[in-house]
């Protein structure tokens, strides 16, 4: 197969190299060999590349900039990311290629950081950081997790392993997803539409799904007010998932404990922006589930894994289907 990867310009810890490719190729077996790869970083490597290529390689960023272009025997489309949402609509994508994405690839990272949220809203963090940047002393009590109630919103790479970790500390989980399936983490799995019922009894809410038109403003104001005043939430998603504005009123009020905040709506956020200030808030710029170390092995492992399924005429496991937005 003939392969392209498009490299960003100016990232360096997130440029496939040949040795990498080599490195992950070798480990791959069989699905690794025989592949003529080339590599590019400007429009005009693109160019000399894609008319040929049969499958392209790159960050979402990168083909954003570059596609819809002519490329007659382009069959596979791999995204280095797993939430394409701002590569909608889908239009760019040539005639009978398939899109990939990776996910997977964060959920060690994500559940750790998710983790991580969840203990600094239950030790009343984000309070102690709004007191420091004032200058106050002021003791606050943090309470243990395990017998906490923990609402998790999408339980994919990501908010799948956020409830595996909680679950590990004692934490009673509640999964919500699209489709109610069962998953060993959660003691009680519901569909979307019954997210009102469960929020009133969430210690800890934390957002993990996809956005999509379904889940675009899922948590807004009135949802906001059905969580009970000491709880806290964790946004990991997509920022579009929550109104921000309603958060920080309810910071503001008092109406919640706290908030850890990855995503955002947009990014990155101006300055003077009213989050910036608003107490008991913290905020991480959009970094919570990407190790650079990792990072790129793991999604060539991926990329991969989805040739040796379509070798063998199975079906991709990270495809990703426009219709439904993951």
């Amino acid at each position: 197969m003939r392969i392209h990867v498009q490299n960003p310009p100016d990232d360096p810890a997130f440029t496939i190299t040949p040795a990498l490719w080599a490195a992950a190729a070798a480990a791959a077996g069989p699905a690794g060999a025989g592949h003529a790869v080339s590599f590019g970083t400007t429009p005009a490597d693109f160019a000399a590349a894609i008319a040929e290529a049969e499958a392209l390689v790159g960050d979402k960023d990168v083909l954003r900039a570059l596609l819809p272009a002519p490329a007659p025997r382009l069959r596979v489309v791999f995204v280095a990311n797993a939430g394409l949402d701002n590569l909608a609509p889908f239009d760019w994508l040539p005639p009978g290629a398939i899109l990939l994405n990776n996910r997977g690839t964060h959920s060690v990272k994500a559940g750790e950081f998710g983790l991580m949220a969840v203990l600094m809203l239950a030790s009343a963090i984000p309070a102690m950081v709004t007191d420091q940047r004032a200058g106050l002393w002021r003791k606050r009590w943090g309470r243990s997790v395990a017998g906490q109630r923990l609402t998790v919103v999408g339980l994919g790479a990501l908010g799948g392993a956020v409830a595996t970790q909680a679950a590990r500390l004692g934490m009673v989980v509640t999964g919500v997803r699209a489709r109610p399936a069962p998953h060993p983490a959660c003691v009680a799995v519901v569909a979307a539409a019954a997210l009102d019922a469960v929020l009133p009894a969430s210690d800890v809410l934390v957002l993990a799904c996809p956005l999509t038109a379904a889940t675009r403003g899922l948590l807004d104001r009135r949802r906001i007010g059905l969580l009970p005043r000491h709880a806290g939430l964790v946004n990991i998603g997509r920022g579009p998932l929550l109104d921000q504005d309603a958060l920080c009123d309810a910071l503001d009020a008092g109406l919640l404990s706290g908030a850890v905040l990855d995503v955002f709506d947009p990014e990155p956020i101006p300055p003077g922006h009213r989050l910036w200030t608003t107490p008991n808030l913290i905020i991480s710029p959009h970094t919570a589930a990407d190790d650079p170390d990792t990072y790129l092995p793991r999604s060539l492992e991926i990329f991969f894994a989805n040739l040796r399924a379509l070798a063998a005429g199975k079906p991709a496991p990270t495809r990703f289907d426009p219709a439904r937005g993951y």
